[in-house]
């Protein structure tokens, strides 16, 4: 158990007195942190207050979507550091009305706090407002409702998906100087994407240059996305670009390009997210980029922010947070590609990774 400084009561020393031992407090819970990265020990949650043990329930609309792997490892992680039991519940195929009921169990059940993936502009704005009546704080995590849908979740912890769609767009302008461009999507209309198309257009239509912008809806599944990437690119042989906002559809792109040589014919494509095949693919050269929406931090953020909110009485938060994001290129895959890590959902190991060489932004 970590040590622990007992300052004494207000009053009962000089001030001299309370700054001295506030000074040894400081001094041993240094010298204990120094000792513990030494040693490789976890620091103990000591500086915490003590309080109830916090019930965390996530909403999410693909529960066994492997890009929420490393979202879970990180709601996990966050989770020991902050004393909190968490449950991961919702849909397996997005289905709002299997969302809502498994908020109106939480509520049922006293979550401590709720987490939701927003995917639907209005369907659970009254699920959201009873459980703010009820006490309980809502949070919305990867997927946000509009501005002016209504919803009242105190704060959204993800990436902001309509930039997100922007810097996919500049990087298209990069790359594809005009002519026939296909973006593609899983689901349109499916909050947790639909900003990112909408983005890409806005920076395409605004460039002033000559581009055939073609939107494509490709599916739920992988196989459904796969044979439509490869009727558009058969049925549009002229297109310049294949560019998805989505993680299936983007490791579909990159089977397509590969299939049919497009790399080598001047074609470019990219799109999201970590799948193993995707990154193999532009270690390969067949697909310029993906991008790195940061999962691991959707949950750990989320948490903690979920963790301040409860334990300051709501004067901590809530607070916008954007995840960001990082570009994946041929010349930056290696690392994802070299280590398993339970940062990017490959791993359920807990280990320190160590970083060599420049730091690229």
């Amino acid at each position: 158990m970590a040590n622990r400084i007992k300052l004494p009561a207000p009053g009962g020393v000089g001030r001299r007195g309370v700054v001295q031992a506030a000074a040894l407090g400081v001094s041993l819970g240094a010298s204990l942190a120094a000792s513990q990265a030494v040693l490789g020990v976890r620091p103990a949650r000591a500086a915490l207050p003590a309080h109830p043990r916090f019930r965390l329930v996530f909403v999410n609309h693909v529960t066994t979507n492997p890009f929420f792997t490393a979202t879970q490892y990180g709601i996990q992680d966050a989770a020991e550091l902050v004393g909190a039991d968490t449950q991961w519940t919702g849909s397996e195929n997005s289905i709002a009305a299997e969302m809502i009921s498994a908020i109106n169990a939480a509520i049922a059940a006293k979550a401590s706090a709720i987490a939701v993936s927003l995917v639907d502009p209005h369907a659970f704005n009254e699920p959201v407002a009873r459980a703010l009546a009820a006490g309980i704080p809502v949070f919305a995590y990867n997927a946000d409702a509009p501005a002016g849908s209504g919803n009242k979740r105190l704060a959204y912890i993800g990436q902001d998906l309509f930039k997100a769609g922007q810097m996919m767009g500049q990087r298209i302008l990069d790359l594809v100087p005009g002519g026939r461009v296909a973006l593609l999507i899983a689901t349109p209309g499916q909050l947790n994407i639909q900003p990112r198309i909408d983005g890409a257009q806005d920076v395409l239509r605004k460039s002033g240059r000559s581009y055939q912008i073609d939107i494509v809806a490709t599916g739920a599944t992988v196989n459904e996305e796969l044979s439509k990437v490869k009727a558009y690119y058969l049925g549009h042989q002229d297109v310049k670009g294949l560019f998805s906002v989505d993680g299936g559809t983007t490791q579909c792109v990159a089977e397509t390009m590969e299939q049919y040589g497009l790399a080598a014919k001047g074609v470019r494509g990219g799109g999201f997210d970590l799948l193993p095949r995707t990154l193999h693919l532009i270690d390969a050269g067949h697909l310029d980029f993906t991008i790195d929406q940061q999962p691991y931090l959707q949950g750990f953020y989320t948490v903690m922010e979920m963790y301040a909110y409860l334990v300051s009485g709501g004067l901590v938060g809530p607070a916008e947070i954007n995840t960001g994001l990082k570009f994946v290129t041929k010349g930056t895959v290696a690392p994802y590609l070299a280590t398993k890590t339970r940062y990017e959902g490959s791993s359920s190991a807990a280990q320190l990774i160590a970083r060599s060489g420049a730091i690229q932004s």
